[in-house]
């Protein structure tokens, strides 16, 4: 007896359904975070206070780091939400939540140590769309089938 009937099967072998939901997970979280980076909104620190923070954490070139990790979830999220220029576009965002993850969260999962898998998992989510890329349902797809059909 079959756990799942081929039909089923069929109807669920969605990937690029997949990765569109997997591009506006990490292109909205990206928007909204880096939105409180360069902004101020949504309780955010805007970009001078930010900076600030990386300074208190003694990263090199607080400012300079500030605008890349702002421009690398904002603008980033934006483009991935989008699919547009995905794979380099999620190489910046990967590292970014790495950075994020290691830095400011002590490369740890448990609360009570300042840790937090969502960096964790968004930077592996970007990661996933720099080997999948953005799938058809993405403005990349349609720029391909262009160039194909020109």
């Amino acid at each position: 007896m079959e756990a799942y009937s081929p039909a089923l099967m069929k109807f669920l072998h969605m990937p690029n359904l997949g990765m569109l939901l997997l591009r506006l997970g990490v292109g909205v979280s990206g928007i909204f975070h880096g939105a409180q980076k360069l902004f101020g909104v949504w309780g955010g620190m805007g970009l001078k206070g930010f900076a600030g923070y990386l300074e208190k954490m003694d990263m090199p070139l607080p400012e300079a780091g500030a605008w890349a990790a702002a421009l690398a979830e904002f603008g980033g999220g934006i483009l991935i939400l989008l699919g547009l220029f995905t794979r380099p576009v999620a190489i910046p965002f990967a590292f970014t939540m790495a950075v994020a993850w290691v830095a400011a969260h002590n490369a740890s999962f448990l609360a009570s140590n300042n840790g937090s898998d969502f960096p964790f998992v968004l930077g592996l989510a970007a990661l996933a769309l720099i080997f999948t890329g953005p799938g058809k349902y993405s403005v990349d797809a349609l720029i391909s089938r262009k160039q194909i059909n020109t």
